[in-house]
């Protein structure tokens, strides 16, 4: 993700993680939100705690991971697991509510981490973008088990076979978000939703959403895909995936197999 991600002040018990423009610190992204996040799985019942509703500050909810960011692993010399496979894991983990609200380009993870949130709603400007085969990359979070579970095979292969993006109101028929609001009426009814689990018991809102998650087997597929991705940024064709994004053309996998 190349939009800056920060942790807001926190309103009740329910704390917001701000999505913002790109600039110095957007390095920094990763790391901010998933402190939140991290702390969103890591608390017990009895913290008084609620959740994290994640949303966009800008024009656009994620750009996705800066490719320079993988250009260690692809030439081999970095084997440590990254802030983005950390974030992903978390996600994972995660037992309290997480809420999102999505305005514009949602990129990579940031369309990935909406199938680990509880509730998403998206502004009318919302697309869904899974870049990750046209990078010569797998998908992530678990979305290849977790996304054609929610939409069906067909669909989800297009999204990732094809890149097709997915627009709010496909995403909302697909059953992937809650609702379509205009962008001046997101922050605020994602903001009503999360004050609306303030006021329900933190215990049973972390059970219930236990018993509607498989977090075994959704770690387990995060960490298959992981060990698989981890593979294809060494790959040829990956290799010129990045190359062709950089100088600004269609890459040529004719001559790169793997």
């Amino acid at each position: 993700m190349n939009d800056r991600l920060c942790e807001d002040r926190s309103r009740g018990r329910d704390h917001d993680v701000d999505a913002g423009p790109p600039g110095q610190e957007e390095r920094a992204e990763q790391r901010d939100v998933q402190r939140p996040v991290g702390r969103a799985g890591a608390r017990g019942e009895g913290s008084g705690d609620s959740g994290r509703r994640v949303q966009g500050a800008g024009g656009r909810f994620t750009a996705g991971n800066d490719l320079a960011d993988f250009a260690p692993q692809a030439s081999g010399k970095d084997q440590v697991e990254n802030q983005a496979g950390r974030f992903i894991k978390n996600l994972g983990k995660a037992t309290k509510p997480l809420i999102a609200a999505v305005q514009g380009n949602a990129v990579g993870v940031g369309t990935t981490m909406l199938l680990h949130c509880d509730l998403v709603f998206l502004a009318e400007s919302a697309k869904l973008i899974t870049p990750f085969v046209n990078l010569a990359l797998v998908p992530e979070a678990a979305w290849s088990w977790l996304l054609p579970a929610r939409i069906g095979h067909v669909r989800a292969y297009a999204m990732f076979a094809l890149g097709e993006p997915l627009d709010a109101a496909s995403a909302l028929a697909c059953g992937l978000a809650n609702a379509v609001v205009p962008a001046t009426e997101l922050r605020s009814r994602a903001r009503t939703a999360a004050e609306a689990l303030t006021k329900r018991p933190p215990g049973a809102l972390s059970h219930t959403k236990a018993l509607m998650r498989n977090f075994e087997a959704i770690a387990a597929q995060i960490d298959r895909e992981g060990a698989i991705f981890k593979e294809r940024l060494q790959t040829a064709e990956a290799r010129e995936a990045f190359t062709a994004f950089a100088e600004r053309r269609p890459p040529n996998f004719s001559s790169a197999a793997g």
